[in-house]
């Protein structure tokens, strides 16, 4: 029989391993424009796509990797977006959640 300490140890590794598994697996979640959610927040998987019309918020230099939202870095094609619920966006993409990095 495994003790306390030692099965605490245990489920704490396993947890730490599966967050570390599902932060660094591929983009197999990528959002597209079509998406129920992607159509809610007004996503666009590239920035030239926006109506500015529909989306006057919208300011030239605003896109995903430079909003608080990505999980990736500038240097990152796509990466999980914290608007939808960590499946990964285009760094070219852009939606209404969008929130200035830093």
């Amino acid at each position: 029989m495994l003790s306390k300490r030692r099965s605490f140890i245990i489920g704490a590794a396993s947890s730490l391993i599966s967050g570390f598994a599902l932060a660094h697996k591929p983009a197999q979640n990528l959002v597209v424009d079509s998406d129920p959610s992607a159509v809610a927040l007004g996503y666009v998987s590239d920035v030239n796509k926006i109506d500015t019309n529909k989306f006057p918020q919208y300011a030239s230099g605003q896109n995903c990797s430079t909003c608080t939202l990505y999980q990736g870095t500038v240097k990152d094609a796509n990466a999980p977006c914290l608007a939808f619920g960590g499946k990964a966006v285009s760094a070219k993409g852009w939606c209404s959640a969008w929130v200035k990095k830093g």
